[in-house]
């Protein structure tokens, strides 16, 4: 009777897949279990998925080129813009080169920020006094002093860091030859390019430019996004680059003009970067 009393209970136990622990209680292992969830009557691929297991689609997003590229093709002067995401890049005469104007200053900055007497210290008075306004108020008395300082090597060693193509210094920092590929490349991981004791200060900085330097991507800034840029205007010269990011997602856009005036330049630049970002929104997946 006994014997007889075993048997029953291993087939119990073996057909409902259940185990016997050591030291504890019947256990009903996942597998098993699951295979009725939905009925056995029914083929798998029939089952019904519970409601809570819903895909939910996932907006992707696509900057607006061909629009872009129309308006810009219509302005009159030099037109060129990038726009890169972590996968994929976009662009319109992205390749070709302007002068950088106060562009330049974000590599400044980075180099600043990395060169060896500044690199492993907390950032002082002076060195506040220095960067902050060459990047919040575009100071070119700043910015002179910092290429002093790094020369135009350091500038050279981050561009071969990044991985810039067209990247040419000049004497004059002002004049130095920058392509929109080139700097949304830089931008696009601006703050892993900086050392990462003085990483979050960088970010600071390009975030809280003065409102009166906030023209082009900052008048259309997608709802959501954070946006981390710098600009840069010369006679007949505007120029415009940014990251704009959201948790672990980041798109860079750089907007370049040339033989235009000051406003025309920079009603360009809105233009172009209202069309590239629209449709961007706050649970966007850039490709």
């Amino acid at each position: 009777m006994r014997w007889l009393t075993f048997v029953v209970l291993f087939v119990v136990s073996f057909g409902l897949g259940a185990s016997l622990a050591p030291d504890g209680p019947l256990r009903i292992d996942r597998p098993a279990v699951a295979a009725f969830d939905h009925g056995p009557w029914l083929p798998v691929s029939q089952r019904i998925a519970p409601a809570d297991s819903a895909v939910v689609a996932v907006p992707r997003w696509r900057p607006g080129l061909r629009a872009a590229r129309t308006y810009a093709s219509r302005r009159t002067g030099f037109n060129s813009f990038a726009v890169r995401t972590p996968r994929r890049l976009y662009g319109y005469r992205g390749r070709t080169t302007t002068r950088s104007a106060s562009v330049v200053k974000a590599m400044l900055m980075v180099a600043y920020l990395n060169h060896s007497s500044v690199r492993g210290r907390r950032l002082n008075g002076a060195d506040r006094a220095l960067i902050g306004p060459m990047i919040q108020r575009s100071d070119n008395g700043a910015a002179s002093q910092v290429r002093n300082l790094v020369g135009n090597g350091a500038l050279v060693r981050l561009a071969r860091r990044v991985g810039m193509r067209e990247f040419t210094p000049s004497l004059v920092w002002g004049t130095t030859r920058i392509s929109a590929r080139d700097q949304t490349k830089l931008f696009l991981n601006i703050d892993r390019f900086v050392v990462q004791r003085h990483r979050s200060y960088a970010m600071r900085l390009l975030g809280s430019i003065v409102p009166n330097q906030r023209w082009g991507i900052a008048r259309d800034r997608p709802p959501g996004w954070a946006l981390y840029f710098k600009g840069g205007w010369v006679r007949g010269t505007e120029n415009q680059v940014g990251l704009l990011r959201r948790g672990k997602r980041r798109v860079a856009v750089a907007v370049f003009t040339a033989g235009q005036s000051a406003a025309y330049g920079r009603e360009t630049e809105r233009e172009v970067a209202r069309r590239l970002l629209r449709g961007l929104t706050r649970d966007s997946i850039p490709r």
